[in-house]
Parts: structure tokens; sequence; C-alpha cells
């Protein structure tokens, strides 16, 4: 006598095995059967941006500028000797100033012959000596004193005049304007989600765009005053340096 429990797993076991045995069959008739997956992708893809700006501003604690010197003499080593002698001068009334020989480069120096055509010839008058020296004061409230020193001394331009703040100084200056972008961003968003009635959820993304501050420059050149009159005290007023960062925030939707 079969036992009641295998009776009862007669039916489904034969069902299988007639199912089994029909597919075997249907994939020797007609070969593989063919399946085929459909992907849906479920993310998510409405977002809501928002854009914010930040500021922060520090009076510039660095001061360039370009201590030109021109001198022209009927040979080439007179024209040298004047040059030299005025840069010697500049360099060690610079130094006097606490200025370091890091701070002060010289980056060109050139000898040209003076061609005269007057004559109707090719005729050499002289010679011209010229050289630029690049000073970096650390203290730019110094920069004016530099400026008449050098002048003072031989210089007979000076350009490129800059101020511009450290590395330090600007990392903060930085911090802080990002700190405010997104904080200005955020704000905006607020209100301008519950004014559409749009739910936010998460801040999925941010891209920020830092504006570096540049150089607060003085583009006209100063000549040197002439000798035989009073020299007035230079007045360079530095001014401000001002760091500018968008943000852009992006949430998800709910």
């Amino acid at each position: 006598m079969i036992p009641p429990v295998f009776d009862r797993l007669k039916i489904p076991v034969l069902t299988v095995f007639i199912s089994l045995l029909i597919f075997f069959v249907m994939i020797k008739l007609f070969g593989p059967i063919p399946f085929t997956i459909n992907s849906i992708n479920t993310e998510k893809t409405e977002q809501f941006t928002a854009d914010g700006t930040g500021e922060a501003t520090s009076k510039p604690d660095t001061a360039k500028f370009i201590v030109g010197i021109t001198k022209t003499g009927p040979s080439v080593g007179e024209a040298q000797n004047q040059t030299n002698a005025a840069v010697n001068a500049i360099v060690e009334g610079l130094k006097k100033q606490g200025i370091q020989d890091k701070d002060i480069k010289t980056d060109e120096y050139s000898v040209n012959p003076n061609i005269d055509f007057t004559s109707g010839t090719q005729k050499t008058n002289g010679y011209t000596v010229s050289t630029n020296i690049t000073v970096k004061i650390k203290e730019a409230d110094k920069a004016n004193r530099a400026i008449d020193t050098a002048t003072k001394n031989g210089a007979n331009i000076i350009s490129g005049i800059s101020f511009t703040i450290n590395d330090e100084e600007r990392e903060k200056l930085e911090d802080k304007a990002r700190a405010d972008a997104i904080r200005d961003a955020k704000e905006k968003a607020k209100r301008i989600s519950q004014q559409a009635g749009i739910h936010l959820g998460k801040i999925t993304n941010i891209i920020v765009s830092p504006t570096s501050p540049g150089p607060i420059l003085y583009n006209k050149a100063m000549s040197a005053p002439d000798e035989s009159t009073p020299q007035i005290p230079t007045q360079l007023q530095p001014g401000e340096n001002t760091v500018t960062i968008s943000v852009t925030l992006y949430y998800e939707t709910l």
C-alpha cells in the first residue's frame, strides 16, 4: 500500500515531468526559445536649481611695480656704466627700506645703437642701455616711498604698478565668499520652491565658479620728475580687493 504522503505528491511530480518533456520536445523541434527583458529606469530626473553669489573684501597687502632705467652714452661702456650705477643706487635704496634681494628681480637688459639718418646715410650716434627691475613689496603701504627712492636714484619709468592679496588671505576670503554664496542659493531655493509649490529633497550636486581678485592696476606709467622741480611724495591708493564666488545648487524634487 502506497503511503498517503506519496499519493499526494504524485500529481505535482507528474505535472512537472510532463512540462519538462514538452519543453524538451519544443527545443528539439523549434530551437532555443528567445527571452526578452525590458529595462525600466526608475531614476527620477527632475531637478531644481538655484544660484547664489557671495563676496568678501580685503585691503591689499602686497605691491608690485616695474622700475625702468634707460641711459644713453657715446659708447656702449659709458651707457652701461650710467645704467649700472643707477641700478646699484636703486637696489641699495630699496634694501635700506627692508626689501629683500629675492623681491628685486631684473627682467630685461638691452643694449641698442642709436642710428642717425639725418645726413642721408646710416650713422651710429651713441648707444642706449635699458633695463627693467620688478620690485615686490610685502607691505603695500611702503610702495609710495619705494617708488620715490627709485626715481630719486635714476629710474626713468615706473610702470606695472599693482596691489594684490597674499595666498593665505585669499583662501580666507574665498572660504567666506563661498559660504555666503551657498547660503544665498539655499535661501533663494527655499523661497522659490515655496512660491511654486515644489517640494525639495536633498542637494545632489553643486557647481562653484570662483572669480579670483585681479590686481588693482595703475596702467599709466610714471615718468621720473624733472630734477629742477621739487618732488612731491608719491601717493598711490591701494584700495580694496574683492573676491566673488558664484554657486549653483542642484536639488532633487519630491
